[in-house]
């Protein structure tokens, strides 16, 4: 079973239950030669049908990534968007709500944030926060946050329809990986500013969010803005999936420069 394959195996389609072991899959990959080899194609990959995507200015792509703390959303935007030209692709990250931000609807500061035509937006945590940290720590009333998986729905189901791809990934890293990666963080100079003194206080709460994130997948993985759950205890299982979806879903897009329009 190739890759792509894979990838639309584990597209959400219904129950989903998150297992450590899972985490740990290799997702149909021999080994980590092989992975990087296919991440470096897909990449170029990416680049050119980007380069159509922007020529064409009439559709746009929206990347979400979500997982817990360690899960490695930032390094699968450095190692699967490095490629891309910066003038075609917007990477924007989502921390707590600043004040003028709080003073809306949750979706307002992330409908701001949305691609526009032509370009690659990539979400560094996106408006899920607001069924996953808000439910988790009782942020707002529970009939508040239930009722926000129709409004994204929705809300995706909008973009959609106005010219806006969206897929979603889910980066399933394990209880155990994410401990190892907390302390090596702790131990190398170079990453110890990403230690939050509220980290280990969060993973209090393990359980909590599993099944905040069960929730949120089940319920809000759409035909139009589909759920993956990728396997990212392996950093280079993690960066050869997200690539592939990503560069097969370009393809399926099949943007063209202008003046080869399809006949």
């Amino acid at each position: 079973m190739g890759l792509s394959a894979e990838i639309r195996r584990r597209r959400v389609r219904g129950r989903v239950k998150l297992r450590d072991g899972d985490a740990d899959d290799r997702a149909g990959l021999e080994n980590q030669r092989e992975a990087e080899a296919l991440l470096e194609r897909n990449k170029r990959r990416i680049f050119d049908l980007q380069e159509a995507l922007y020529a064409e200015r009439r559709r746009a792509l929206l990347v979400v990534l979500q997982g817990t703390d360690t899960s490695g959303k930032d390094g699968t935007i450095r190692h699967v968007f490095s490629g891309v030209n910066p003038q075609g692709c917007r990477v924007t990250s989502f921390k707590v709500p600043s004040a003028d931000e709080a003073a809306h609807d949750f979706l307002w500061r992330v409908h701001r944030e949305v691609p526009a035509r032509g370009l690659i937006g990539v979400f560094n945590r996106s408006h899920y926060e607001d069924v996953l940290v808000v439910r988790v720590h009782g942020l707002v009333p529970k009939d508040v946050w239930k009722r926000r998986y129709g409004q994204i729905n929705r809300f995706e189901e909008h973009l959609a329809e106005n010219g806006v791809r969206v897929i979603k990934f889910f980066l399933h890293v394990s209880r155990d990986e994410q401990e190892k990666r907390l302390e090596a963080r702790r131990r190398d100079p170079r990453k110890r500013w990403k230690v939050n003194p509220g980290d280990e206080k969060e993973r209090r709460f393990w359980g909590r969010y599993r099944e905040a994130y069960e929730d949120a997948l089940e319920r809000c993985s759409t035909p139009e803005a589909p759920w993956f759950v990728v396997p990212a205890d392996r950093k280079w299982v993690r960066n050869a999936f997200v690539s592939q979806a990503v560069a097969d879903t370009l393809e399926d897009m099949d943007p063209r420069f202008p003046g080869k329009e399809k006949k």
